[in-house]
């Protein structure tokens, strides 16, 4: 942020942070971009998508919304879900709103009850988000209801489908009227606090995410080495290396003929010319780290969790 950027806003203008928790797949990435009306967090339907503590900021003329997404809170099998669920809970301090999704299509059960026991040791006010109503039939959403408004004493209650965007607006409203009155902490034009750099290697994880699944999602660890533009050629080129922790998981992310690896680079430069404006040259490559997930030094190298 540029040190002369103007804090002052006009009178009776709205600005704060709003916390996204939940279990995995709750469906938080998924409402921010909504909310954002462009892709900036990735999704899928793997646990443990969402590494890192990511903020957002829409800005609007009456007011200012800082949304920080946050990993899935779950019971963690090793340092990196141990890290994850630091992050979260971090994220549940000094903020104005904490927003609870809870998937209107599975029932309420003991995953979210426990999360909304974290919830409730906030001193932010709460909101109940009962998220993919897209999935669920009118009794399905009022059921959920019924039990989710049993896990916590909410400010309020919101019902809401990231797919066809209904009741996302009103998602917005509510969460800003319980915003406060105060200054714009983010230039206009801001979009996300992350650096470029992990946004990009973001997008590249996520393809992988959504090719492989369950054969090799949580070993994968993202980190791009370098990025040169090109004014001349309107060219971005990126290189970045994909970390597994065993060589058989290499061989799948190559693939046979290296054939895993260019559909893996076809589908993220789509999504990264859009994200950048520009053309995109990408170079990936794939090393081994073994068991990077179970060393808290190498998890914070790849920037996930807390202490960077």
């Amino acid at each position: 942020m540029a040190s002369n950027f103007d804090f002052s806003s006009p009178e009776g203008f709205r600005s704060g942070f709003v916390t996204l928790v939940g279990r995995p797949n709750s469906g938080k990435s998924t409402l921010l971009n909504a909310i954002m009306g462009k892709k900036i967090a990735i999704t899928s339907n793997t646990a443990q998508t969402t590494r890192h503590r990511f903020r957002a900021v829409l800005t609007r003329p009456d007011f200012q919304m800082i949304m920080v997404d946050t990993p899935g809170l779950h019971k963690p099998h090793d340092a990196l879900g141990e890290e994850l669920n630091t992050s979260a809970l971090k994220a549940l301090e000094d903020v104005d709103v904490v927003a609870m999704l809870i998937d209107s299509s599975k029932p309420v059960g003991t995953g979210d009850e426990w999360v909304a026991e974290q919830v409730k040791r906030a001193r932010s006010k709460k909101v109940l988000v009962l998220s993919k109503t897209d999935l669920s039939t009118p009794d399905q959403v009022e059921s959920q209801l019924e039990a989710a408004r049993g896990l916590a004493d909410w400010d309020s209650v919101v019902t809401c489908s990231s797919q066809t965007l209904d009741g996302v607006d009103g998602f917005i409203d509510t969460v800003v009227a319980c915003l406060p009155e105060g200054p714009k902490w983010f230039p206009d034009d801001m979009e996300t606090d992350q650096p470029i750099e992990v946004v990009v290697a973001e997008f590249i994880r996520e393809k992988i995410l959504r090719t492989f699944k369950d054969e090799v999602p949580h070993a994968i660890g993202v980190r791009v080495e370098e990025m040169k533009y090109t004014r001349k050629t309107n060219l971005d080129s990126i290189r970045a290396i994909i970390y597994v922790e065993r060589d058989s998981q290499k061989g799948i992310i190559i693939g046979k003929h290296g054939a895993a690896i260019k559909q893996i680079g076809i589908e993220a430069r789509e999504d990264l010319q859009q994200l950048l404006g520009t053309r995109v040259y990408l170079d990936l490559n794939v090393k081994v780290k073994k068991n990077w997930r179970r060393d808290a030094t190498q998890i914070r190298r790849f920037g996930y969790g807390e202490g960077l």
